[in-house]
């Protein structure tokens, strides 16, 4: 558990620093950025076990993170986080391949659990 690795994709500082702040004492390994670009150019150089992206972001939305990291890392668990919490959205990040979807504002059981969760079955599966 202690190895997972965790990239945080928001355009909100208060985002990526209450995702650490939640998931770092818990072991696990955070990386964040702030645009969906910054993400894939990380991706491509090391190695995540889960990813947390916003939904609504400037330069590259949470669905098309989301689509490039599946048909590039199909593997990798992919969370997404929202504001703008519309069902659709939700049925069509799951449909992509999300592994769930969190609407802000979340507590930090909430962002603990789904990790945890998500975590748990990606083990499960290997």
């Amino acid at each position: 558990m202690a190895d997972n690795r965790i990239l945080v994709i928001d355009d909100e500082a208060i985002v990526r620093v209450s995702c650490q702040r939640v998931l770092t004492p818990e072991g696990f390994d955070v990386i964040v950025v702030p645009s969906g670009r910054e993400a894939i150019d990380r991706l491509e150089k090391e190695k995540f076990d889960l990813v947390l992206t916003d939904l609504k972001m400037p330069d590259m939305d949470g669905l098309e993170v989301l689509k490039t990291i599946k048909s590039r890392w199909p593997e990798l668990i992919v969370i997404i986080i929202t504001g703008y919490g519309t069902i659709s959205t939700a049925v069509q990040a799951i449909k992509l391949g999300a592994f769930e979807y969190i609407e802000k504002p979340f507590t930090p059981e909430d962002i603990l659990n789904i990790v945890k969760k998500a975590i748990a079955s990606a083990a499960n599966d290997a």
